[in-house]
């Protein structure tokens, strides 16, 4: 166990900058937090975390973030709660199954699910959109089959390497179920954090959580994504789906140039 300043220092700066992250662009912070967890620590001389480490920190601080995000988020009609309810209630089964089941799986399995999940949403940020963002928030709609399905789906894969999922659940909201951008982000944050409980629960009950990383990584969520989620109430729309879909895309390359390398 790393006591050290510098341990404290750097894990903290990967939670807020994560977490921050989160906050303004509706994902959990997995997709940000995986690689640089998986790759920061040893660039500052300290001991390299194992996929299986990084996973379950991930789940455990989502929890917090989202929790964070959402409540930066509860005022203004954002939140579409049938949405959440169809979504919320297929992706905490799924992400129950995969975070258990990920406790078979080698390190290298995991960081390949993570590099699909990745690719997979870097290509749907980059699909044309509907331009629906004048909707108004109540008349919003969506095929609710399709929305429980796609969840259950993002759930197993998301559980298995620690992300609640909410990297998928954005640009799925946006391009197949067409959900005003605002709205997307809000909501993704409220089905990220049912999620991330299953999430939790089943990297807690296959041992893959370090506890001390995990805490001060949790610490750092809680003041960085109600920041972030207030920075992102003030940003263009347009601006944050690119800046969300390079992020993305650029963590994906990463993975699979390791992966194959």
């Amino acid at each position: 166990m790393d006591f050290s300043i510098t341990f404290i220092v750097v894990i903290f700066a990967l939670g807020f900058i994560g977490s921050f992250l989160s906050g303004m662009l509706g994902v959990g912070g997995s997709i940000i937090k995986y690689p640089m967890l998986l790759y920061i620590p040893p660039m500052f001389g300290l001991a390299a975390f194992t996929a299986h480490e990084v996973s379950g920190i991930s789940a455990v601080q989502v929890f917090f973030a989202s929790i964070a995000g959402v409540w930066a988020y509860r005022k203004g009609g954002y939140l579409n709660k049938e949405l959440i309810i169809y979504m919320g209630g297929s992706i905490l089964i799924g992400s129950f199954i995969g975070s258990y089941g990920s406790g078979f799986l080698s390190e290298a399995a995991v960081n390949i699910v993570y590099g699909t999940l990745a690719l997979i949403a870097a290509v749907m940020m980059f699909i044309p959109k509907k331009q629906i963002d004048d909707k108004p928030l109540n008349e919003v709609t969506f095929n609710k089959p399709l929305a429980a399905v796609l969840a259950l789906v993002v759930g197993i894969g998301s559980g298995i390497v620690g992300a609640a999922g909410g990297f998928l659940l954005v640009p799925i909201m946006l391009t197949v179920l067409h959900i005003p951008t605002r709205m997307t982000i809000a909501t993704s944050l409220a089905v990220t954090f049912i999620s991330s409980i299953g999430g939790s629960v089943g990297k807690l009950l296959t041992g893959q959580v370090d506890y001390w990383p995990a805490f001060i990584m949790i610490i750092a969520s809680i003041i960085a994504a109600p920041l972030g989620a207030k920075a992102g109430k003030k940003m263009n729309t347009k601006v944050l789906q690119v800046f969300l879909a390079l992020l993305i895309a650029a963590t994906a390359i990463k993975i699979w140039v390791d992966i194959l390398l």
